[in-house]
């Protein structure tokens, strides 16, 4: 299916309360229904595509496959009626959230330590004090933007983008009035501050390229974050770059742009990291993309001892037990673990804020991912996906709903460390 979805962060944290409004449905008060503009998907021949085009105007061109445009919504009744045509509506995922006093007082102007316990743990060294690695290896964030001159990231970036606002996308513009994207960036490489007071993410050597594809409500439209997708493959192989892709955000729909994006990326020898998804803990509530084969899912992890081990968080979602023990990756699988629940990171008023979330569990990966690559420069995205899985296969998670020996549908091959 060819549509685009408006993705919404329901993959935030845990600590929020919303709602979703599929396909907006719902008139604004006070706006003519037939007048309203709505986002839509155009397939057909590349005559009618270019007539089309002329006609309406275009969002995204996604070349042979089509373009998205937003036409009004009696624009479209009639589109729908053309023989030559095949137009969708981009349906939209949209989110109300209402993050909590007991958040909102986590919210610091020094972080509480300079290395949080996923940081430890994910190095394996409850006496770790500083972090190192992932140099020449670019971690493009895809996001609610980023706080490029937060003191712990601002030596890190390389690429700032905005992909909201326009057909393309706004160089050097990547600004965010949420907080997600910079939360996520500082956990996958915050270097420690410029004033040695910061905090530090895994790989604080890295190079971020800072993608905003979600608006400041923590909710964006599928063909923007394809276009960033497919942009951060481009600059990878203009650049002769060593490119990882974290996603922090996801659907519980599969997108075809998205898929085809994933799928582009992979090709191009990036690597792919998203979030499983906070939809759990029953089974196959995996969302999209991280559910995609061509991307690595993964499930968050508690600071709290279960079975001898870390436990899967309930929020966690879970992949297909049908495939438990296969040690294989299919539609739909979670792959890897790593800490997602009370991770302390940058936050956007310069200072530091505690959340949870499948979305905090992500960049943990990401950063590591890069500190493989930047050991070794000669590896494929292939073979550093390997190394997370042979690391992870070495920490068993057993706590949890669903977690058990071996491959499981809640904690994958369980917990991807650095040693």
């Amino acid at each position: 299916m060819k549509t685009g979805k408006r993705i919404g962060m329901a993959f935030l944290c845990v600590g929020v309360s919303f709602s979703i409004f599929a396909n907006g449905t719902e008139a604004k008060q006070g706006v003519d229904p037939q007048k309203e503009e709505v986002r839509v998907y155009l397939k057909g021949s590349d005559n009618e595509l270019t007539k089309a085009k002329k006609k309406f105007g275009h969002k995204r061109s996604f070349g042979e496959e089509g373009f998205t445009a937003n036409i009004s919504s009696e624009e479209y009744e009639t589109l729908k009626k053309d023989e030559d045509l095949k137009v969708e509506k981009v349906s939209k995922y949209t989110i109300t959230q209402t993050i909590q006093p007991t958040i909102q007082a986590t919210i610091a102007a020094v972080p509480s330590t300079r290395t949080p316990w996923g940081i430890k743990a994910i190095y394996n060294d409850s006496a770790l004090t500083k972090t190192s690695g992932g140099d020449g290896i670019k971690i493009a964030v895809l996001d609610t933007g980023t706080m490029a001159e937060h003191s712990d990231l601002r030596a890190n970036v390389e690429q700032c983008k905005d992909f909201t606002t326009s057909t393309t996308y706004v160089n050097n513009s990547c600004s965010d009035k949420n907080g997600h994207g910079t939360h996520v960036s500082g956990t996958a490489l915050a270097n420690g501050g410029q004033d040695g007071r910061g905090i530090y993410g895994v790989a604080p050597e890295a190079e971020l390229w800072a993608y905003k594809v979600l608006g400041d409500d923590g909710s964006g439209y599928s063909d923007d974050i394809a276009a960033a997708i497919r942009h951060a493959a481009d600059q990878s192989v203009s650049t002769g770059s060593k490119t990882i892709i974290s996603m922090s955000l996801g659907s519980s729909s599969k997108d075809s742009l998205i898929s085809s994006a994933v799928d582009y990326a992979y090709s191009k020898g990036v690597l792919v990291i998203a979030a499983a998804g906070n939809s759990g803990y029953s089974a196959n509530t995996i969302g999209y993309p991280g559910a995609l084969p061509n991307a690595v899912a993964v499930a968050a992890l508690e600071n709290v001892q279960s079975n001898g081990t870390y436990r899967v968080a309930n929020y966690s979602s879970r992949g297909n037990p049908n495939t438990d023990g296969d040690y294989l990756i299919q539609e739909k699988d979670v792959e890897v673990s790593a800490p997602g629940s009370s991770i302390e990171s940058t936050w956007i008023n310069g200072g530091y804020n505690t959340i949870n979330g499948t979305s905090m569990a992500t960049p943990h990966v990401s950063g590591l991912a890069a500190k493989i690559w930047s050991s070794n420069k000669n590896l494929t995205n292939a073979q550093v996906r390997a190394q997370l899985q042979t690391k992870a296969k070495a920490y068993d998670i057993k706590g949890g709903y669903g977690a058990a020996t071996g491959d499981d549908y809640a904690s994958g091959f369980g917990f991807v460390r650095v040693k």
